[in-house]
């Protein structure tokens, strides 16, 4: 198995939150023992944002790796956990709503796939990068 990074890079579909990542100096940390749950935008959910929003993000690099740490949760929480909790916190600090009902859904974000194992934790992508607020 590989850490959360190498799952991201092999995948293929995740290079703009892998170019946040590194940009936001985030990469060793998640490549840590962790364990970490990463609620991880594909290409797809970066490419819904506003035209010219990456490109601010990357030059506001302590706005940057709050909205990252915001789609962390400490811990290895596979969606069965999450929907027993209902809410969790990420390591940014804020509260998370977590949707099991009908679809998987991790605030205004649906998940396409869950529970992808790594080394250090579990990765869900979803399909909207979700902000605070």
């Amino acid at each position: 198995m590989a850490d959360i990074v190498d799952i991201a890079v092999g995948a293929g579909s995740f290079s703009t939150l892998v170019t946040a990542v590194q940009a936001a100096g985030l990469v060793d940390t998640l490549k840590s023992p962790g364990p970490f749950t990463v609620f991880a935008p594909n290409d797809d959910a970066f490419a819904k944002l506003p035209p010219g929003t990456i490109t601010t993000l990357v030059q506001n690099i302590p706005q940057l790796t709050r909205i990252l740490k915001y789609h962390v949760v400490p811990g290895k929480l596979m969606k069965e956990d999450l929907a027993k909790l209902g809410t969790v916190t990420s390591v940014e600090g804020s509260t998370i709503k977590i949707d099991c009902s009908d679809a998987f859904e991790v605030k205004n974000a649906t998940v396409l796939a869950a529970d992808i194992e790594a080394d250090n934790g579990v990765i869900h992508v979803i399909d909207t990068v979700i902000l605070m607020g």
